[in-house]
């Protein structure tokens, strides 16, 4: 699945774009799993786009999928 990166986090984990070789999951699944592989201390607020579509905790992530990461962003 190849995962696109936003804001701080692109900064924490240094790209803003990864290709992980990882079994079709859930959102929930995959906030927990990317959290913990990348030392991240929380994805609460992060919101994840699946194919370009905002998704929920249950919704499936396949293989083949763009995962966007977009955590909230404050300005004005």
């Amino acid at each position: 699945m190849k995962i696109l990166v936003f804001a701080h986090l692109q900064e924490q984990i240094g790209t803003s774009e990864l290709e992980l070789d990882w079994e079709a999951q859930t959102v929930q699944t995959f906030k927990e799993a990317f959290q913990q592989s990348y030392g991240i201390d929380s994805l609460d607020q992060v919101m994840i786009a699946v194919n370009e579509e905002f998704a929920r905790s249950q919704a499936m992530i396949q293989k083949n999928d763009v995962v966007a990461l977009i955590p909230p962003v404050s300005g004005g």
